[in-house]
């Protein structure tokens, strides 16, 4: 059985809204902590010439991989009754070994985009920092970087709800948590990139969007 994330189908069509807009056409993304593949899918079915490189860790490999192949080629007949053609023009590309924390293997530019959705708090804290610094490496010029999930501003949280997320990711593992948006764009200024938008998502979730300043010097 594929892996399967019930936020993912929630959130994939505002997300779309969101990448329509800033994406570029014929868009180069690379999309950091893809999981079971589901955004990678979808975004490439409905954004024509959009070339999507998917990437995780390697214990996700195998079930992103999976989908990728299944869902992301040609028609594979009555194996899969629920397969979907890409838009014209779009490429899903096989998924690649990506550790955020590991900067000499981030795949170099030109990449057009960084995005990567529900993958801050669920990282140490520490790797946030190494995230930005990737995607500052990866992106070509003037690229935009995308950033979707919970976040909080200035130590406050967006909701109540968050407030409890934040405790049960805490409780999980003290690394975890929902990260501060002021403290990301403070990092993000560091490495050379300019706050573009702060939008705002169904269930008190934001995309923070941020473009490169000289992406793939450092």
């Amino acid at each position: 059985m594929l892996p399967f994330s019930a936020a993912c189908e929630r959130n994939k069509q505002p997300i779309l809204a969101v990448l329509r807009h800033w994406l570029p056409l014929a868009a180069r993304v690379l999309e950091i902590g893809s999981g079971s593949g589901q955004h990678a899918v979808y975004f490439c079915q409905q954004l024509a010439g959009l070339h999507w490189q998917p990437s995780d860790r390697s214990a996700y490999l195998p079930g992103l991989g999976e989908r990728i192949a299944r869902e992301g080629g040609p028609d594979p007949g009555p194996a899969n009754p629920d397969w979907r053609p890409l838009a014209a023009g779009a490429v899903l590309a096989e998924p690649l070994e990506l550790d955020v924390d590991c900067l000499d293997h981030w795949p170099q530019p030109p990449f057009d985009a960084v995005f990567s959705a529900n993958t801050l708090h669920i990282m140490p804290a520490a790797s946030v920092p190494q995230l930005l610094a990737g995607a500052a490496r990866s992106l070509r010029a003037g690229g935009v970087l995308l950033l979707y999930g919970p976040f909080n501003d200035g130590g406050v949280a967006s909701s109540s709800n968050n407030v409890a997320f934040d405790a049960q990711l805490r409780s999980l593992d003290p690394a975890m948590g929902i990260r501060d948006a002021q403290q990301i764009r403070a990092e993000a200024r560091r490495l050379g990139f300019e706050p573009l938008a702060d939008v705002a998502m169904p269930a008190h979730n934001r995309t923070l969007v941020f473009a490169a300043a000289d992406g793939g010097s450092r």
